[in-house]
């Protein structure tokens, strides 16, 4: 993790231990170079990233101030975290149902950049939030690039872990989303019935080079599922 990602940690948390509200004013730009002893422009790089975020704003001349925090419980679209790290106030576990090594499908070779007889690792599991079932997961993880996998990760935190425990560095997603019904499968993985909406979303995630490293498909389960979005303007 580069220091103004770390900064940027340290700085929302300090927004959460203070309870700070929405319009509230944080400290300014010295007051951060001082106590993180470093230069401006990594405090810039550490607010900006809050602000694409949606943490905080900026006024220019006034300073830089408190957006109003996410609802609970609520997934953001824009999220490359994964589900532990977005849904903090929630406690989100997850079933495994498969994983092995396998050859990609035509749609993952496609999708991760790789030839048809490269080894992917295939992960396909259950999340729940709060016990109840939120979404039923498949995913192809570039085995060159995940390098191993075993259920108790796969149980947990599977992002977490290619951070902290593989040291990579997740960069961007592109991200396709799609409304149906559910098919028996899906209807029986989430307790729901076949022919009940479903929304799918595949996304493809990439590292800070650009490499692509995981091509998923969520279904989710549209009695727990609840999204927001928070957009900033370019002008």
């Amino acid at each position: 993790m580069l220091k103004y990602q770390q900064i940027a940690i340290e700085i929302e948390k300090y927004i959460e231990e203070q309870e700070l509200q929405q319009g509230d004013k944080l400290p300014v730009l010295e007051h951060f170079m001082a106590h993180f002893k470093v230069s401006k422009s990594t405090i810039t790089k550490s607010l900006e990233l809050l602000e694409r975020k949606g943490v905080v704003y900026q006024v220019r001349g006034s300073g830089i101030f408190v957006r109003r925090h996410k609802r609970k419980g609520y997934i953001s679209l824009l999220s490359n975290q994964g589900f532990k790290r977005e849904l903090e106030d929630a406690q989100i576990s997850s079933k495994p149902l498969q994983l092995e090594v396998r050859k990609p499908s035509k749609e993952a070779a496609l999708n991760l950049n790789l030839h048809e007889d490269e080894d992917v690792y295939y992960v396909k599991r259950i999340r729940y939030i709060n016990g109840e079932t939120l979404c039923v997961e498949e995913s192809y993880y570039n085995k060159a690039i995940v390098t191993y996998l075993n259920k108790e990760i796969v149980s947990e935190s599977i992002f977490g872990y290619i951070r902290e425990g593989l040291g990579l560095k997740i960069g961007f997603s592109d991200m396709y989303m799609q409304m149906d019904q559910l098919d028996e499968n899906e209807a029986v993985h989430l307790g729901l019935k076949k022919g009940e909406p479903k929304l799918t979303v595949e996304t493809v995630f990439h590292l800070t080079n650009g490499q692509p490293f995981d091509f998923s498909r969520v279904v989710y389960n549209y009695k727990q599922s609840r999204f927001f979005l928070q957009t900033n303007s370019d002008t």
